[in-house]
């Protein structure tokens, strides 16, 4: 019993969903649930064309909840934070861009969600 809880704090939840056909993760603390998208609702060209955009991740941010658009949400699985990498600063990625994991043999990059609304708020 004392294995197992030493071993989940080893490990991060991430919640991988896609846009466009492609796989990213998301820190699944930073979700507070999944809805139908609204109009409204957040879409970042830089994470590629969304296909239907038909669900949301709603987190929240220092002005209130924030809603992306993802075109599919595939589940929550945890990750060993040996298998976690930041991605480094001279890396020419977006600033929401945090790292990247290997998830089922394929490279998945990390976001941060507050980041992605932060970033949005610029433009």
């Amino acid at each position: 019993m004392m294995e197992e809880a030493s071993r989940g704090v080893d490990e991060i939840d991430i919640l991988f969903f896609e846009i466009g056909g492609q796989v990213y993760g998301a820190d699944a603390s930073q979700v507070l649930r999944i809805d139908r998208s609204l109009p409204e609702d957040l879409a970042l060209p830089e994470l590629g064309p969304l296909r239907s955009g038909g669900r949301a991740l709603v987190f929240e941010t220092s002005q209130g909840e924030s809603h992306l658009k993802v075109d599919v949400v595939q589940g929550v699985r945890p990750i060993p934070v040996t298998e976690l990498r930041r991605l480094p600063r001279a890396a020419s990625a977006a600033p929401f861009t945090i790292g990247a994991c290997l998830d089922q043999a394929r490279l998945v990059l990390l976001i941060d969600l507050v980041e992605t609304a932060r970033t949005q708020g610029r433009h």
